[in-house]
């Protein structure tokens, strides 16, 4: 089997986080969300893989290189422009060729891998396996209505009544009959070739299509409280260990990951939580379920449930930064005046003074 990973859009739901970076590169846990993709895929036993980029290609490629780093290989796929998850297969053909492969959206993030759903699929003689999941908003994804029998009735994309609570999460499993699908069907009254009017052309001409209903945690990271969601979930499963330094004024709870070269001086932290590597935590207090990436300096401030991107700086803050997404290279110092309250959304590069 193969992988396509879907990595273009703008991202336009968590500027201004992207509008210098792609939203898949935004880390959740320290680390980015396509590379996490990458690695889901990979730990499948899948290793060509095809990436399909648009606007913020550069980016991609700049961070991803040729999958070197986790044992596989890149395939970039140009979408020159968004025209919807159907077309984003048409233009991967000539990369898939008739071999089977899963579709995994670049910025969704699942519990428990796909491992068992690639073996399920390859040992099968379905044409299609799609992977659906049970949420309080289904309005805002694909829907599927299911027979009594448990196989699809109908899906129908971003239905204003939804017919169930059954959203696609953003997972495919496909066979070279797809590309008969992309064909056949036309653009959706948004001008772009949708994913489940595919599917349902399977559907309606008899082939395979098995439902698989998730039951674990997964999550769209495409709104800041989305991200900071996943951050939350991922969080609770990663590694917890200590490989920088801690002074002996310093509390560390026992569910925090503190990367090498970091250091925490004089400094509470309490986890769930990471501190990234050459990170300096300062007279500070780090609160549950925060990311500090790497090379960040939190001195004389308190962070909690919040993700501070690599390289910011966050200095003599006196009320509790909480609830936030912090950009790349930010900078937060004390001004004057003091606020009752901060909750933040920065974009890379930011200068904020604090009132």
């Amino acid at each position: 089997m193969k992988g396509l990973i879907l990595s273009g859009g703008k991202g336009s739901r968590l500027y201004p986080l992207t509008f210098t970076n792609a939203k898949q590169l935004i880390p959740v846990a320290n680390k980015p969300v396509l590379f996490r993709v990458i690695e889901c895929i990979r730990d499948a036993g899948i290793i060509d893989i095809g990436i399909v980029i648009g606007d913020t290609a550069p980016k991609i490629k700049q961070a991803v290189g040729t999958g070197d780093r986790w044992g596989v290989n890149i395939t970039y796929i140009q979408q020159d422009q968004p025209l919807g998850l159907a077309h984003a297969v048409k233009v991967s053909q000539d990369f898939l060729g008739d071999d089977r492969f899963v579709m995994f959206l670049g910025d969704n993030v699942i519990e428990g891998g796909i491992s068992p759903l690639i073996a399920e699929f390859a040992d099968s003689n379905w044409n299609s396996q799609i992977v659906l999941t049970r949420i309080e908003h289904p309005e805002q994804y694909g829907v599927a209505e299911l027979n009594d029998d448990g196989s699809i009735k109908q899906l129908i994309e971003k239905p204003k009544e939804p017919p169930s609570d059954l959203a696609l999460v953003g997972i495919y499993m496909f066979d070279h009959h797809v590309f008969k699908a992309v064909q056949a069907i036309r653009p959706s009254w948004r001008g772009e070739l949708e994913i489940t009017d595919a599917i349902q052309w399977l559907v309606d001409n008899h082939y395979g299509v098995h439902p698989y209903i998730h039951e674990g945690w997964w999550i769209d990271t495409g709104r800041p409280n989305d991200m900071l969601e996943a951050n939350d979930l991922v969080l609770e499963e990663i590694e917890y260990d200590v490989e920088g330094y801690v002074d002996r004024d310093s509390q560390v709870g026992r569910r925090v990951r503190v990367e090498r070269g970091a250091e925490i001086i004089n400094s509470v932290v309490r986890g769930p939580s990471i501190i990234g590597e050459n990170a300096r935590i300062v007279n500070s207090y780090i609160g549950p379920f925060t990311s500090i990436d790497h090379d960040v300096v939190v001195e004389n401030s308190e962070v909690e449930h919040s993700m501070v991107l690599e390289n910011s700086r966050i200095q003599d803050i006196g009320t509790r930064i909480q609830d936030s997404l912090i950009g790349r290279n930010s900078v937060i110092t004390k001004s004057p005046i003091k606020p009752k309250a901060l909750k933040l959304t920065l974009g890379d590069n930011s200068n904020i003074g604090i009132l």
